[in-house]
């Protein structure tokens, strides 16, 4: 996703949206699998994984799902969308489950007018009463891990997906930094201050921010890559990750999403005037940092908590981890 950031905020947005709900897909039902791709192996999909917004029935053969949900991106290139309600569960607890519902269901209304990830297709989309089959549900706890289906399943299949869902919205947020850390570069380095008629580069004060920018991008890239790896590592060694390991990872890939925002915020307050000109391609790096630094996953105090519990031997307080 860093490269599609670099370029263009909103399309990383929406594809690592599409990317990771295609994913979620190898937890379902294969029928659910065939339902999707078998007339279409190209078929995307997406989503939004908030349960207290929907409501649930179960009737002969699957449930009736109604509800509307905000924020979800890309879903204008999906062909199928994940949405999740509360049913009760076998032992009359609340159940978050999810349902995989075609594009011919559901309503996408135009409600995508934000300050940032301007083209992510983040609308709000509702249902009315729409039957789902038992064979397109499944449960919270079937995205938390699973055992492989086959000798040689590639590895990220077997990855906790909300856990890993972090990291890669994480890596988009990367992206976007990247982008416009590299817009300040070109700009500073043929800037001519007004005032002064002296080069900026030659400024020490934009020295300076230059090198807080760059080391917080570096940082954020260890922290991201360094998540990736360690989940490897750790499917590899033929186990799913503890409760700690999954809480740190989402913690390290929210921490490199602040680092992300801490050098997008230092460019654009070294730029000047010039940067809030709707011309300057800097200004759109800016909005979009500032609209993906509100998803949840990129929320430090919730992934902090979660992080420091596991860490203080207290339970895990986010069951979607």
């Amino acid at each position: 996703m860093r490269p599609l950031g670099q370029a263009c905020g909103s399309t990383a947005w929406a594809i690592v949206q599409n990317i990771s709900h295609n994913s979620m897909m190898c937890r379902w039902p294969e029928q659910a699998q065939e339902d999707v791709w078998r007339e279409d192996p190209a078929a995307l999909l997406s989503g939004i994984l908030i349960p207290n917004l929907g409501k649930a029935r179960r009737v002969d053969g699957g449930y009736i799902l109604s509800g509307r949900w905000p924020f979800v991106s890309g879903v204008s290139l999906a062909d199928w969308a994940i949405f999740t309600a509360f049913t009760p569960g076998p032992n009359g607890e609340e159940e978050d489950r999810h349902f995989l519902v075609p594009k011919s269901d559901y309503q996408i209304l135009d409600t995508w007018y934000a300050i940032g990830l301007k083209g992510s297709a983040s609308h709000d989309v509702t249902l009315e009463e729409v039957f789902v089959p038992e064979h397109r549900t499944t449960t919270v706890d079937t995205m938390r891990a699973r055992k492989p289906l086959f000798d040689g399943e590639a590895i990220n299949m077997r990855a906790p997906l909300y856990c890993m869902f972090g990291v890669y919205i994480g890596g988009t947020a990367l992206g976007i930094a990247e982008g416009a850390v590299n817009i300040y570069l070109e700009q500073a380095r043929t800037r001519v201050s007004r005032v002064s008629a002296k080069a900026v580069s030659d400024f020490s004060t934009q020295q300076v921010k230059v090198a807080e920018a760059l080391s917080c991008l570096r940082a954020a890239r260890l922290l991201i890559y360094g998540a990736c790896q360690e989940m490897t590592k750790i499917l590899e060694s033929d186990r799913l990750p503890t409760d700690e390991e999954r809480a740190r990872c989402r913690a390290e890939a929210t921490f490199a999403g602040q680092l992300a925002t801490r050098a997008v915020n230092v460019v654009w307050d070294a730029a000047g005037g010039g940067a809030i000109y709707e011309r300057n391609p800097l200004s759109r790096y800016f909005a979009d940092m500032s609209a993906a630094n509100r998803h949840i996953t990129q929320n430090w105090d919730v992934s902090a908590i979660s992080h420091g519990r596991t860490a203080l031997g207290l339970p895990l307080d986010n069951p979607t981890l």
